[in-house]
């Protein structure tokens, strides 16, 4: 059975991206994160193109203001990886800043690979981008111990790699990575765990 999700994919030259967010934003949470989880590949990369300079967003769309500084807010995710889709980043606010976020990725593999920290910076007009070649100096009392991006088996999934993210609705949002400024072809959509 076809998710509702579908039909503003279904014309071949263009995404209903107005129709797609009004959509989103009309779901409890946990529909919304089912709706996104329906996304393959065509669908994602559609959508990261058809989104540029569609919603602009700032840090504000993953930490929300009204949460305090150093508190864990947690964005489900799908990638368009052949393996391993489902996955979490988790970010927060450092204390007394306001132009970056803390944050590492959550997932099965994560014993293997790390958890890949990053810091979040605002990238240009409208997007923000999910930066490992830098791991923060701090990070929440519960996460994992920072490990280097660079190694080990690290080294292969999150080693000079950025996120260059793009808002869609209220909590969602698409994102496609890059690897020494070269843009891959992996992309993978975020839902936000909570209202802003």
């Amino acid at each position: 059975m076809t998710h509702p999700i579908q039909q503003f994919f279904a014309k071949p030259d263009a995404v209903d991206i107005e129709g797609l967010r009004t959509y989103l934003d009309g779901l409890a949470i946990p529909a919304r994160l089912e709706a996104v989880r329906q996304l393959g590949k065509k669908p994602q990369a559609r959508l990261f193109e058809a989104v540029q300079g569609f919603k602009p967003i700032t840090l504000e769309d993953f930490v929300p203001k009204s949460v305090p500084d150093m508190t864990e807010v947690i964005h489900d995710g799908r990638n368009t990886l052949l393996a391993f889709n489902y996955f979490q980043k988790r970010f927060a606010r450092p204390v007394g800043k306001t132009d970056e976020l803390w944050g590492y990725n959550e997932q099965t593999m994560k014993w293997a690979v790390g958890p890949g920290y990053f810091i979040t910076r605002v990238s240009g007009p409208g997007e923000v981008v999910v930066d490992y070649y830098q791991e923060p100096p701090g990070k929440v009392e519960s996460w994992p111990a920072i490990k280097p991006n660079g190694r080990l088996l690290s080294r292969f999934v999150y080693y000079k790699m950025q996120d260059f993210m793009r808002g869609v609705s209220d909590g969602v949002t698409i994102g496609r990575a890059a690897r020494h400024g070269k843009n891959m072809d992996a992309w993978f959509v975020l839902c936000r765990d909570r209202a802003s």
